[in-house]
Protein backbone atom coordinates (compact mmCIF):
# COMPACT_ATOMS: atom_id res chain seq x y z
CA UNK A 1 0.00 0.00 0.00
CA UNK A 2 2.82 2.54 0.99
CA UNK A 3 4.41 1.78 -2.37
CA UNK A 4 1.40 2.47 -4.03
CA UNK A 5 0.63 5.46 -2.56
CA UNK A 6 4.19 6.67 -3.08
CA UNK A 7 4.15 6.02 -6.96
CA UNK A 8 1.00 7.69 -7.14
CA UNK A 9 2.11 10.83 -5.72
CA UNK A 10 5.12 10.62 -7.18
CA UNK A 11 3.80 10.99 -10.51
CA UNK A 12 1.87 13.90 -9.90
CA UNK A 13 0.66 15.80 -12.92
CA UNK A 14 2.30 13.19 -15.43
CA UNK A 15 -0.86 11.19 -14.11
CA UNK A 16 -3.24 13.81 -15.02
CA UNK A 17 -6.07 13.00 -17.54
CA UNK A 18 -5.33 8.93 -16.89
CA UNK A 19 -7.14 6.49 -14.67
CA UNK A 20 -6.37 4.00 -12.11
CA UNK A 21 -8.73 0.53 -11.77
CA UNK A 22 -8.79 -2.11 -8.87
CA UNK A 23 -9.39 -5.82 -10.03
CA UNK A 24 -10.93 -8.57 -8.30
CA UNK A 25 -11.87 -11.60 -8.66
CA UNK A 26 -15.10 -10.38 -10.56
CA UNK A 27 -13.38 -7.53 -13.04
CA UNK A 28 -10.51 -10.08 -13.45
CA UNK A 29 -13.05 -12.63 -14.92
CA UNK A 30 -14.93 -10.23 -17.01
CA UNK A 31 -11.60 -8.57 -18.82
CA UNK A 32 -10.83 -12.56 -19.58
CA UNK A 33 -13.65 -12.69 -21.64
CA UNK A 34 -14.83 -9.33 -22.62
CA UNK A 35 -12.26 -7.77 -25.17
CA UNK A 36 -13.45 -4.23 -24.39
CA UNK A 37 -13.39 -4.47 -20.71
CA UNK A 38 -9.98 -6.10 -21.42
CA UNK A 39 -9.01 -3.12 -23.33
CA UNK A 40 -9.80 -0.67 -20.62
CA UNK A 41 -8.07 -1.97 -17.61
CA UNK A 42 -4.97 -2.46 -19.79
CA UNK A 43 -5.23 0.85 -21.02
CA UNK A 44 -5.03 2.32 -17.34
CA UNK A 45 -1.84 4.14 -15.32
CA UNK A 46 -2.17 0.91 -12.60
CA UNK A 47 -4.63 -2.14 -12.32
CA UNK A 48 -4.02 -2.74 -8.89
CA UNK A 49 -5.18 -6.39 -7.41
CA UNK A 50 -8.01 -5.67 -5.47
CA UNK A 51 -8.74 -9.43 -3.76
CA UNK A 52 -6.62 -11.64 -1.79
CA UNK A 53 -6.62 -14.19 -4.73
CA UNK A 54 -5.54 -11.85 -7.75
CA UNK A 55 -2.67 -11.21 -5.43
CA UNK A 56 -1.74 -14.63 -4.84
CA UNK A 57 -1.98 -15.76 -8.45
CA UNK A 58 -0.12 -12.90 -9.17
CA UNK A 59 2.61 -14.04 -7.07
CA UNK A 60 2.86 -17.34 -8.49
CA UNK A 61 3.53 -16.12 -11.72
CA UNK A 62 6.76 -14.40 -10.49
CA UNK A 63 5.59 -10.99 -8.71
CA UNK A 64 6.74 -11.88 -6.06
CA UNK A 65 5.91 -8.70 -3.67
CA UNK A 66 1.98 -8.54 -5.20
CA UNK A 67 0.03 -7.78 -2.26
CA UNK A 68 -4.17 -7.14 -2.36
CA UNK A 69 -4.61 -3.01 -3.05
CA UNK A 70 -8.30 -3.17 -1.84
CA UNK A 71 -9.73 0.09 -3.00
CA UNK A 72 -11.22 1.43 -0.04
CA UNK A 73 -7.94 1.30 1.83
CA UNK A 74 -6.19 2.68 -0.70
CA UNK A 75 -8.72 5.41 -0.90
CA UNK A 76 -8.58 6.15 3.04
CA UNK A 77 -4.21 5.74 2.80
CA UNK A 78 -4.69 8.58 -0.50
CA UNK A 79 -6.38 10.93 1.65
CA UNK A 80 -4.48 10.63 5.16
CA UNK A 81 -1.63 11.33 2.38
CA UNK A 82 -3.32 14.78 1.18
CA UNK A 83 -4.40 15.75 4.26
CA UNK A 84 -3.06 19.07 4.27
CA UNK A 85 -4.44 20.45 1.26
CA UNK A 86 -1.61 20.02 -1.26
CA UNK A 87 -4.05 17.95 -3.56
CA UNK A 88 -7.60 18.44 -4.16
CA UNK A 89 -10.54 15.82 -4.54
CA UNK A 90 -13.40 15.76 -6.52
CA UNK A 91 -16.38 12.72 -6.27
CA UNK A 92 -18.55 11.86 -8.62
CA UNK A 93 -21.09 9.02 -8.54
CA UNK A 94 -22.67 7.00 -5.93
CA UNK A 95 -25.91 8.94 -4.14
CA UNK A 96 -26.15 12.42 -2.74
CA UNK A 97 -26.61 10.94 0.98
CA UNK A 98 -23.80 9.01 0.68
CA UNK A 99 -21.64 11.87 -0.31
CA UNK A 100 -23.03 14.15 2.28
CA UNK A 101 -22.19 11.53 4.35
CA UNK A 102 -18.70 11.15 3.36
CA UNK A 103 -17.95 15.18 3.33
CA UNK A 104 -18.65 15.00 6.41
CA UNK A 105 -16.54 11.92 7.49
CA UNK A 106 -13.66 13.06 5.71
CA UNK A 107 -14.10 16.73 6.77
CA UNK A 108 -14.29 15.58 10.15
CA UNK A 109 -11.34 13.22 10.13
CA UNK A 110 -8.46 15.41 7.95
CA UNK A 111 -9.54 19.17 8.87
CA UNK A 112 -7.23 20.36 6.17
CA UNK A 113 -8.13 18.55 3.20
CA UNK A 114 -9.28 20.52 -0.25
CA UNK A 115 -12.65 19.24 -1.55
CA UNK A 116 -13.34 20.42 -4.86
CA UNK A 117 -16.59 19.16 -5.40
CA UNK A 118 -18.87 16.28 -5.67
CA UNK A 119 -21.51 15.26 -8.31
CA UNK A 120 -24.11 12.76 -8.21
CA UNK A 121 -25.47 11.52 -11.82
CA UNK A 122 -28.69 10.09 -12.49
CA UNK A 123 -28.74 6.51 -12.36
CA UNK A 124 -29.71 5.58 -16.54
CA UNK A 125 -26.69 6.27 -19.69
CA UNK A 126 -26.77 9.97 -20.12
CA UNK A 127 -27.09 11.98 -23.05
CA UNK A 128 -24.34 13.30 -25.15
CA UNK A 129 -25.24 17.19 -24.01
CA UNK A 130 -25.33 15.89 -20.17
CA UNK A 131 -21.95 14.31 -20.05
CA UNK A 132 -20.36 17.13 -22.02
CA UNK A 133 -22.19 19.08 -19.14
CA UNK A 134 -20.99 17.16 -16.26
CA UNK A 135 -17.56 16.72 -17.83
CA UNK A 136 -17.15 20.66 -18.23
CA UNK A 137 -18.33 20.93 -14.51
CA UNK A 138 -15.69 18.28 -13.01
CA UNK A 139 -13.17 20.57 -14.40
CA UNK A 140 -14.10 23.87 -13.89
CA UNK A 141 -13.39 22.51 -10.18
CA UNK A 142 -10.14 22.10 -11.17
CA UNK A 143 -9.77 19.06 -8.83
CA UNK A 144 -6.41 16.84 -8.68
CA UNK A 145 -7.95 13.50 -8.22
CA UNK A 146 -11.55 12.46 -9.06
CA UNK A 147 -13.16 9.23 -7.35
CA UNK A 148 -15.66 7.64 -9.67
CA UNK A 149 -18.03 5.33 -7.69
CA UNK A 150 -20.08 3.76 -10.14
CA UNK A 151 -19.67 0.01 -9.83
CA UNK A 152 -17.62 -1.91 -12.26
CA UNK A 153 -17.39 -2.06 -15.35
CA UNK A 154 -20.05 1.12 -15.23
CA UNK A 155 -17.16 3.12 -13.61
CA UNK A 156 -14.36 2.03 -15.55
CA UNK A 157 -16.11 2.14 -18.89
CA UNK A 158 -16.43 5.67 -17.65
CA UNK A 159 -12.94 6.28 -16.66
CA UNK A 160 -12.08 5.20 -20.15
CA UNK A 161 -14.13 7.17 -22.36
CA UNK A 162 -13.25 10.07 -20.35
CA UNK A 163 -9.43 9.86 -20.24
CA UNK A 164 -7.60 13.04 -21.69
CA UNK A 165 -11.19 14.77 -21.23
CA UNK A 166 -11.22 14.80 -17.45
CA UNK A 167 -7.83 16.64 -16.44
CA UNK A 168 -7.85 15.03 -13.18
CA UNK A 169 -6.38 11.66 -12.31
CA UNK A 170 -9.66 9.30 -12.57
CA UNK A 171 -10.02 6.48 -9.46
CA UNK A 172 -12.72 3.89 -9.32
CA UNK A 173 -13.47 3.20 -6.13
CA UNK A 174 -16.77 1.43 -6.42
CA UNK A 175 -18.13 1.09 -3.01
CA UNK A 176 -15.58 2.59 -1.04
CA UNK A 177 -17.61 5.81 -1.20
CA UNK A 178 -20.31 4.01 0.75
CA UNK A 179 -17.83 2.28 3.29
CA UNK A 180 -16.20 5.48 4.50
CA UNK A 181 -19.43 7.70 4.40
CA UNK A 182 -20.83 4.95 6.44
CA UNK A 183 -23.90 4.44 4.87
CA UNK A 184 -23.08 0.39 3.80
CA UNK A 185 -21.04 -1.39 6.67
CA UNK A 186 -18.30 -3.18 5.51
CA UNK A 187 -16.89 -7.14 6.31
CA UNK A 188 -15.17 -6.87 9.21
CA UNK A 189 -11.97 -7.03 9.53
CA UNK A 190 -10.88 -10.87 10.38
CA UNK A 191 -13.00 -11.65 7.18
CA UNK A 192 -10.74 -8.84 5.09
CA UNK A 193 -7.62 -10.73 6.65
CA UNK A 194 -9.34 -13.90 5.86
CA UNK A 195 -9.92 -13.35 2.24
CA UNK A 196 -13.87 -13.66 3.23
CA UNK A 197 -15.04 -9.89 2.14
CA UNK A 198 -16.74 -11.28 -0.70
CA UNK A 199 -18.26 -13.57 1.56
CA UNK A 200 -19.84 -10.66 3.75
CA UNK A 201 -20.88 -8.98 0.58
CA UNK A 202 -22.82 -11.84 -0.61
CA UNK A 203 -24.35 -12.57 2.74
CA UNK A 204 -25.46 -9.45 2.82
CA UNK A 205 -26.87 -8.76 -0.69
CA UNK A 206 -27.53 -12.36 -1.64
CA UNK A 207 -29.95 -11.40 -4.57
CA UNK A 208 -27.56 -8.85 -6.15
CA UNK A 209 -24.75 -10.95 -5.25
CA UNK A 210 -24.81 -14.73 -6.00
CA UNK A 211 -25.05 -14.89 -9.60
CA UNK A 212 -21.78 -12.59 -9.78
CA UNK A 213 -19.94 -14.57 -6.78
CA UNK A 214 -20.70 -18.22 -7.51
CA UNK A 215 -20.36 -17.83 -11.50
CA UNK A 216 -17.42 -15.49 -11.31
CA UNK A 217 -15.64 -17.53 -8.71
CA UNK A 218 -16.14 -20.72 -10.04
CA UNK A 219 -14.72 -19.73 -13.32
CA UNK A 220 -11.65 -17.84 -11.47
CA UNK A 221 -10.93 -21.35 -9.95
CA UNK A 222 -11.13 -22.83 -13.74
CA UNK A 223 -8.83 -19.87 -15.09
CA UNK A 224 -6.82 -20.92 -12.62
CA UNK A 225 -6.58 -24.70 -13.60
CA UNK A 226 -6.52 -23.42 -17.12
CA UNK A 227 -3.47 -21.55 -16.71
CA UNK A 228 -1.20 -24.27 -14.57
CA UNK A 229 -1.97 -27.00 -16.82
CA UNK A 230 -0.44 -24.91 -19.90
CA UNK A 231 3.35 -24.70 -17.48
CA UNK A 232 3.67 -28.31 -17.01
Amino acid sequence: MDEAISEVLGRGRGLKGKYICFSNVHTLVTAIENEKYRRVLNGSAYTFPDGAPVARELRKTGRDNAERIAGPDFMAALLKATADGGISHYFYGSTDDSLDALEKTIKARYPGISIAGRYSPPFRKLSDEEDAEITGIINEAAADIVWVSLGAPKQEIFMYNHRGRINALMIGIGAGVDFLAGTVKRAPLWMQKASLEWLYRLISEPKRLAKRYIVTNTKFFLYCLKRKSRLF
